[in-house]
């Protein structure tokens, strides 16, 4: 998800340079931001799994990846609300801007499904060596 806010603001946008903090202090506190935004992913995954509510049976890379755009939505609404944009005036950039964060947070969703899938086939074979 850093990774994706780097290339989307720094590089395809050139908002990095627009803003009136240094640079390095945005990406540390942009980090910060990026691993509470995983920290919830993640819980909040492992929570959906163990109520049931995504089975790990089904689409669960998808619907990991759907839980987190939502996520995503809800970010952008904060941060909307909260008035913290790179954004010019304009319903067009705030469309793109919405969709382009549910992206980011999606792609950070299936992420963390693939790592709990790496994890669950890890401790499968750990126990296959086992026995």
């Amino acid at each position: 998800m850093y990774g994706f806010s780097y290339l989307w603001h720094g590089m395809l946008l050139s908002d990095l340079q627009e803003i009136s903090i240094p640079v390095w202090l945005y990406m540390v506190l942009a980090g910060l931001v990026y691993i509470v935004l995983g920290l919830v992913l993640t819980i909040g995954t492992h929570k959906a799994v163990q109520y049931e509510w995504i089975s790990l049976k089904g689409a669960f890379p998808l619907w990991t990846t759907l839980l987190a755009a939502a996520l995503g939505f809800f970010v952008y609404l904060v941060i909307f609300v909260l008035g913290i944009t790179f954004a010019k005036a304009g319903a067009m950039h705030m469309v793109v801007d919405v969709l382009w964060q549910m992206f980011e947070q999606g792609m950070g969703g299936l992420a963390v499904s693939l790592g709990i899938i790496y994890d669950m086939h890890q401790r499968f074979l750990e126990q296959e060596r086992a026995s």
